[in-house]
């Protein structure tokens, strides 16, 4: 399965969709309009080792909700990526058993070589 969660109206989403270049049968899931499923969450975070791991503390939200002052743990981390889509990194990209997550230059390099492969 080929699979990119993003944003549609993000930016630097869109730059990233674009320098892969997907091809037809990769789908492409805006988590604003759908939000990642337990199941796939729960997937990846076997894949990436925690749910820290998955979660944006640039998120406005991290702040606003006062996150940045708790010590939450695996299971807040869970629950907040199902409730609010904001708190998942992005974009966030699965090709067979590989994930790339998030925007930092080597991840979009490994995830545009994968792609293409």
């Amino acid at each position: 399965m080929k699979k990119i969660y993003h944003l549609s109206n993000c930016n630097t989403c869109q730059k990233i969709i674009k320098e892969i270049n997907p091809s037809a049968e990769t789908i492409l899931q805006d988590i604003k309009v759908e939000n990642i499923d337990a199941t796939t969450l729960d997937w990846l975070k076997s894949k990436v080792g925690s749910y820290e791991a998955l979660f944006s503390k640039r998120a406005i939200k991290y702040r606003s909700l006062g996150l940045n002052e708790m010590k939450l743990t695996e299971e807040d981390y869970r629950k907040y990526l199902l409730e609010e889509y904001t708190f998942l990194k992005r974009p966030f990209m699965i090709n067979g058993e590989e994930v790339f997550i998030g925007n930092a230059k080597k991840d979009v390099e490994a995830a545009v070589k994968s792609f293409k492969a």
